[in-house]
């Protein structure tokens, strides 16, 4: 698990979020790293919106998934 991860893994068990939720933020974390491959530390806002544009138009996830992923993106920027 890289720092940044790491990090954020450290901050959900502070706020006392559930296993699963943990799981679920930080598996959405990884797939937005391979989604770009320099990592989630170094994108912009403009970057996160556009994968998670991509979750809906392309790969045509469901609503709550995507929520989910904008959920862990705001977990991990601190939004």
């Amino acid at each position: 698990m890289s720092p940044l991860r790491q990090q954020m893994h450290d901050a959900m068990l502070v706020r006392g979020l559930a296993l699963r939720t943990r799981e679920t933020y930080i598996e959405a974390v990884a797939k937005l790293a391979r989604f770009y491959p320099a990592g989630p530390e170094l994108l912009t806002p403009g970057q996160v919106e556009a994968w998670l544009l991509h979750l809906v138009r392309d790969r045509k996830l469901s609503f709550s998934t995507v929520n989910q992923a904008a959920s862990a993106c705001r977990f991990l920027y601190g939004e």
